[in-house]
């Protein structure tokens, strides 16, 4: 996948409104009328306790793959932990930017910075669905990860494993392009993990969400 298919469709102009605006609504809707909010609003707030949660089993350099509006990446940043966010929204890398964190426009199918270096890579609010092929991003993520390196996906809070077609809707008749999706479980993505050099390690939960720590295999 390339850089330039998936911006299209993230750096629509509802997407890019809701990041500026720190605001939504927004959804994915799914062509069957099917709608999956997208919590901008927690996007664009601070670091929260279950966040927190994820940052406390962040170790070594910490790729966030995309990092949004940037509140991990601020967060390690401020700690002085070495962090980058990845993002092909324009508006997400420039609200990173300035709420202090450091991040560069870029797919993470795209050649990045550190490839096999980054101890901890982020596949944080649903990202494990980027690209709509999580075998792919599972393997694209053992390139960018060290020996022995950990991958935190936040996955869905309930047993599903789904490969959808959406597009971003604001509820009130905007819509962007349809671009490929999935949805994972913990269960979907310990099952895909054991074939892609990931071993899981560990999961947790927090308030409503749901996340699983992956190791990858030396």
């Amino acid at each position: 996948m390339t850089l330039t298919s998936v911006a299209t469709t993230w750096d629509h102009d509802l997407y890019a409104e809701a990041l500026r605006t720190g605001r939504g609504p927004l959804f994915l809707r799914r062509a069957d009328g099917w709608l999956l909010p997208l919590d901008v609003e927690r996007w664009c707030g601070g670091a929260d306790d279950t966040d927190l949660s994820v940052l406390r089993r962040c170790a070594g350099p910490v790729l966030d793959v995309g990092c949004g509006p940037g509140r991990f990446v601020a967060a390690l940043n401020a700690r002085g932990a070495i962090a980058l966010g990845i993002d092909v929204s324009p508006a997400a890398v420039a609200r990173t930017v300035l709420g202090g964190g450091s991040a560069e426009c870029r797919s993470v199918f795209d050649p990045l910075p550190g490839e096999g270096t980054w101890g901890t890579v982020l596949l944080m609010d649903g990202n494990i669905g980027i690209g709509g092929d999580p075998v792919a991003l599972l393997r694209r993520a053992g390139h960018l990860a060290s020996a022995g390196g950990t991958l935190l996906a936040e996955v869905a809070p309930v047993d599903v494993d789904e490969r959808l077609s959406v597009h971003v809707d604001n509820g009130n008749g905007g819509r962007g392009r349809a671009f490929p999706w999935a949805r994972l479980g913990a269960r979907a993505l310990r099952l895909l993990a054991e074939g892609t050099g990931w071993a899981p390690v560990e999961s947790w939960t927090g308030g409503e969400r749901a996340f699983l720590a992956l190791r990858r295999r030396m």
